[in-house]
């Protein structure tokens, strides 16, 4: 379904995605992990288009230089240089690292904004869909974006990105700043999504412990490398995964 081959990102040059390969398949959980700065955003910018989008403006304004090598496919089409809407439009959809959720428009708002590519009859179905699964949501319909908790944020980022009805859903650590109890909540309904959606999704995550128990397939960065990979099982139990993300 998604395949990324030999990605490579410089700014200016300094390597920021160092030869990176994956594929999602459909209905698939892939995770990639990796501390702060080993390239995740980078990665997940690089998948839906936004890299490219910036490296433009960074020319036409004479500021760094980026430098994007590498082929995306998505269903079997070429889509290493789409724009960022063109590759919306064809169902790869992200949700951003640090929610940036509209603070000045209400729950309702910010989820009927993120509707546009969607028939209305879509749009109702799956804003119903998004209060069964967010069910706090139902009560806060009409409070500011900006007035809400970050669990209720990243349930509402979330539940925007499913309003823009994915095939592929690109999560950019949706555990940022959130509490345990949150986290584990947050992955057990991201797996929900995958299997009654039947929305692929690559999640992007340094706190691997909620995350990796959902996943089929995952890999770890390191320095805008991916230096291990392999599915669940094998990664839980790789003794180096295991000392660096579950402390054992």
């Amino acid at each position: 379904m998604f395949e990324a081959l030999g990605l490579m990102v410089f700014y200016e040059n300094m390597l920021a995605l160092n030869n990176v390969s994956l594929g999602c398949g459909d209905n698939q959980i892939v995770g990639v992990f990796g501390a702060n700065s080993a390239g995740k955003s980078t990665l997940m910018y690089t998948l839906s288009g936004i890299m490219e989008d910036i490296a433009k403006k960074e020319r036409m304004s004479g500021g760094e230089r980026i430098t994007i090598r590498g082929k995306i496919t998505f269903t079997g089409k070429d889509i290493s240089h789409a724009k960022p809407a063109a590759r919306a439009k064809a169902g790869i959809i992200l949700c951003p690292e640090r929610r940036r959720i509209f603070p000045e428009s209400s729950v309702l708002e910010n989820l009927r904004i993120a509707g546009y590519l969607a028939t209305p009859a879509q749009a109702e179905e799956t804003l119903e869909y998004v209060f069964k699964t967010f069910p706090p949501l139902t009560k806060i319909t009409r409070r500011l974006g900006g007035f809400l908790s970050g669990g209720e944020q990243q349930m509402l980022a979330i539940g925007r990105a499913l309003m823009a009805q994915p095939k592929l859903l690109l999560l950019d650590e949706p555990l940022l700043g959130l509490s345990p109890a949150i986290q584990y909540w947050l992955a057990k309904s991201i797996k929900e999504i995958a299997d009654e959606r039947g929305v692929s999704i690559i999640v992007a995550e340094q706190y691997a412990r909620p995350i990796m128990p959902i996943i089929d397939y995952g890999y770890i960065l390191e320095n805008g490398s991916a230096v291990i990979e392999g599915g669940k099982d094998e990664l839980m139990n790789n003794p180096d995964v295991k000392s660096a993300y579950f402390g054992a």
